[in-house]
């Protein structure tokens, strides 16, 4: 069996969570013996010699689309469905959150496309899709697919929901690597420092924890870069900051655990998260979370996280205030390593490729 991984163009450039799963997931396979490649859905690819294509990121249909027509191959779908929709209309400004606000959420998605064409020139690879719209893309998509790999029950729930349509699905949980995060020797921690891990961009909403945390006990530090086009947001946290609150560019890994290692407290008031993968590495070190509300995260932390309101500081406060007052719960610990690690996600995605060559042989 050989499989074929196709992604966004920007998925090296502009790298974000579902970097991390499709370059783990690969990593894994191979281990277990099943060569996968990554291409990006912009190369040119010989589709010779694959017996299946697994595609991520449904919300980018144009990506897809052009790769099941020239590849004629079985496929599946790593959906990672976010909703972003309640931050473009309550968040961006001038003429695009004008247009936004009246606008239903598969419309705001086709003239993101138009935009990311205009403004960063990628090109829309699946002339099909202009004409189809983004709705009946994505429907399309899903309904001739092998199979769906949301990573929970909620993705698919809200997938289908929306869609009016569905297929067979298999969860694929996101995950850690333990042999990074599997670590005994946790150190005390500094009950006063906070940290928040991510992209700096408007959907992740640190300006909202900036706001929220200023001027108040804790030591705050953002650990990430800007993202494409969001260098204005960038500098209007820095600009808000004050003096508790420091930005730590993209560091690697080892000095990145670090900060989990010491930190009482990670927060990520996103607008919107299928899981939160720092959430995931910052708890197996033995950080309390905070994270948002909106999206799949209770399947994940249960009872074991403070939820907040992303739009709302006196939520984010609290919520970092009772984290920071709290012990840690090693359950939460046990619960990651024993279901959510890259390995478990490699073993079903295997499971799931098996059954689908084995209806299509």
């Amino acid at each position: 069996m050989k499989i074929l991984f196709i992604s966004r163009a920007t998925l090296f450039r502009d790298k974000g969570g579902d970097t991390i799963q499709i370059v783990n997931t690969a990593a894994q396979l191979r281990k277990k013996g099943v060569p996968a490649d990554i291409r990006l859905c912009d190369e040119e690819i010989d589709y010779t010699g694959y017996n299946l294509i697994h595609f991520f990121n449904i919300i980018r249909p144009a990506d897809i689309l052009i790769h099941i027509k020239r590849s004629k191959l079985p496929y599946v779908v790593s959906t990672i469905y976010v909703d972003y929709s309640e931050y473009e209309r309550k968040m961006r400004k001038g003429l695009a959150g004008i247009i936004f606000r009246i606008t239903p959420p598969d419309a705001m998605e086709y003239i993101k496309v138009i935009a990311r064409l205009l403004i960063n020139n990628e090109k829309i690879m699946s002339p099909s899709y202009i004409l189809m719209g983004h709705r009946k893309s994505v429907q399309q998509i899903i309904r001739n697919t092998s199979m769906l790999l949301p990573n929970s029950h909620s993705e698919y729930a809200r997938l289908e929901a929306h869609y009016k349509t569905g297929n067979n699905y298999r969860v694929i949980p996101n995950g850690i690597d333990p042999e990074l995060f599997e670590t005994p020797d946790v150190p005390d921690k500094d009950s006063l420092l906070v940290i928040c891990v991510g992209r700096i961009e408007g959907r992740k909403n640190q300006l909202n924890v900036i706001r929220a945390l200023n001027d108040t006990k804790y030591q705050v530090v953002f650990i990430g870069s800007p993202s494409a086009n969001q260098q204005e947001y960038y500098d209007h946290c820095k600009k808000e900051a004050a003096a508790n609150i420091s930005f730590v560019d993209n560091i690697p890994q080892k000095d990145l655990l670090n900060y989990y290692r010491k930190a009482k407290v990670h927060v990520l008031a996103s607008w919107f998260e299928t899981t939160g993968l720092s959430t995931l590495e910052a708890a197996t070190l033995g950080c309390n979370i905070v994270i948002t509300n909106k999206g799949d995260t209770k399947e994940y932390f249960e009872e074991y996280a403070w939820y907040c309101e992303p739009d709302s500081v006196a939520s984010i406060l609290s919520a970092v205030e009772k984290a920071c007052a709290a012990e840690f719960d090693e359950q939460l610990r046990t619960k990651i390593l024993n279901n959510y690690t890259w390995q478990q996600a490699a073993t079903k995605t295997l499971d799931a490729y098996r059954e689908v060559t084995d209806h299509t042989s």
